[in-house]
């Protein structure tokens, strides 16, 4: 048995239909043709990602996050922050393609498999396997927030959790299959770790399945990681202290979601009309100084947590030598800095550059 949906009430209807303006509109401007949308999706996809992980106590320095992220390797020496960072990302991208396959089908093993795309790097917590043994969330004075169902039960739970994936609710907004979908999987707890990282995923992927926005516009991690202590309090009433789906409300745990997802969107939006007038201003810097067109794509990037030759090749399609030509012209006009020397050489953004972009 799984916890019920919860009825609509005509003012949570009315969030929705809001919420399914925005999502529209959010479509809309996402698919729209721009020259800084690449750069804003690439920092979108791995602030979400470092803000989920954060939840779980993983953190990766903020001036880090867009490269660790954009590099998609990590190796048994780094350390476990950037692994689950990369690790999450992977997990995402997974997302990104079974959302757009016409012919994915939802199965235990989908859901595996992004347990093992996020915590690969875990190699101790089983990833891409059910649990054996008894799971517990602990508060900080060491009580139990939370005890999952006996691991005997796991594999019968997450198949009705896979046929309600399919067939269940249909009906429901996508919003609020998503939210049942990332409750159901939590409160299943069916992994030794990474239920929580595993739960924002599979929403995402409800999400991108059935709405208008790509996997990393359409979630939420961002406002969950900046609201974490909320979060936790509505899962928590949501699903009690141990697992009983008859005597579980998810009614809050569905405001709580729903006002996220408004909030998150709301920003969104905002981030795209502060990215296209960015881009506007460095179209001036650039014309100014009579410079190829292509630079506005450097200096978008250089903004943008930093980038690297390799970044800047793939997306304004240059030669290496090019590359390394147009990042000496920006450094010459004081423009970018150069971190670092060789593979891990990287531009960031000058304070000349900050304060005409200010300005």
């Amino acid at each position: 048995m799984l916890i019920p949906t919860p009825e609509i009430d005509p003012a949570t209807r009315r969030r929705l239909a809001e919420l399914d303006r925005l999502r529209e509109s959010l479509g809309r401007r996402v698919g729209e043709p721009a020259g800084w949308m690449g750069t804003l999706r690439r920092s979108v996809r791995a602030r979400s990602a470092e803000g989920s992980i954060s939840i779980e106590g993983f953190h990766v320095p903020e001036d880090e996050v867009l490269a660790v992220a954009a590099d998609g390797r990590s190796s048994e020496d780094e350390d476990e922050d950037r692994q689950a960072l990369v690790a999450y990302t992977r997990a995402m991208d997974h997302v990104g393609v079974m959302a757009s396959d016409p012919a994915f089908e939802w199965s235990a093993r989908a859901i595996l498999d992004l347990h093992f795309d996020a915590c690969s790097f875990q190699r101790d917590k089983e990833p891409g396997r059910w649990r054996s043994g008894p799971v517990r969330i602990v508060n900080s004075d060491g009580s139990v927030a939370y005890e999952g169902p006996d691991a005997s039960t796991v594999p019968d739970a997450m198949a009705e959790l896979v046929e309600w994936l399919r067939s269940g609710d249909l009906e429901a907004p996508a919003a609020v299959r998503a939210a049942m979908a990332h409750l159901h999987l939590i409160s299943i707890h069916p992994f030794r770790d990474g239920n929580g990282r595993v739960s924002r995923i599979l929403q995402s992927l409800v999400l991108a399945r059935e709405g208008p926005v790509s996997p990393e516009f359409g979630s939420i991690e961002e406002h969950l990681a900046e609201n974490t202590r909320a979060y936790y309090a509505a899962l928590q009433e949501a699903h009690g202290e141990r697992y009983d789906p008859a005597g579980s409300d998810a009614s809050g745990w569905i405001a709580f979601c729903i006002d996220a997802h408004l909030t998150q969107a709301r920003g969104r939006l905002a981030q795209i009309e502060q990215a296209a007038t960015r881009w506007q201003q460095l179209e001036r810097i650039v014309e100014q100084r009579g410079w190829p067109d292509r630079l506005v794509i450097a200096l978008e990037q250089s903004l943008i947590g930093g980038t690297d030759r390799p970044a800047y090749r793939a997306e304004a399609d240059v030669s290496a030598p090019t590359a390394s030509a147009d990042f000496r012209r920006l450094q010459d006009a004081g423009l970018v800095t150069q971190e670092g020397r060789g593979r891990s050489t990287r531009y960031r953004a000058s304070e000349t550059l900050c304060r005409a972009i200010e300005g």
